[in-house]
């Protein structure tokens, strides 16, 4: 009876330590996004990434986050203003194998040469 009792109380501690841990620990992962606006203008003002970092308060992989993603936006935009000027539209992947045809290919192409072939 006496071993139960202190089974039971060890438990309980065991249970109300772990709920006092669990609701002071703070999360690991930020709480605010970045803003990388912000980021590339320290950047472009000629400040180094670890400078950056430590004027806004952020991780300097916050920091080459930001550029990444600025570098994949300005390439983003290049593409798609030289396909402006050629006046070609950005190739679409099809989302799956089973894909609807498009329309230009679910009727056969007609040339003149071959509406003049017989058949």
């Amino acid at each position: 009876m006496l071993t139960k009792r202190i089974v039971l109380a060890a438990a309980s501690v065991f249970l109300v330590t772990t709920i006092a841990l669990a609701t002071s620990v703070r999360p690991a992962f930020a709480v605010s996004k970045v803003d990388c606006d912000a980021v590339m203008n320290e950047l472009n003002s000629g400040k180094h990434a670890k400078e950056v970092a430590t004027d806004l308060s952020i991780s300097t992989s916050s920091v080459y986050r930001c550029k990444r993603h600025a570098k994949a936006a300005a390439k983003a935009s290049t593409k798609s203003m030289k396909e402006a000027q050629t006046g070609k539209e950005p190739l679409a992947a099809p989302s799956s194998a089973m894909a609807a045809p498009a329309p230009a290919m679910a009727k056969p192409a007609t040339s003149p040469a071959a509406a003049a072939s017989p058949k």
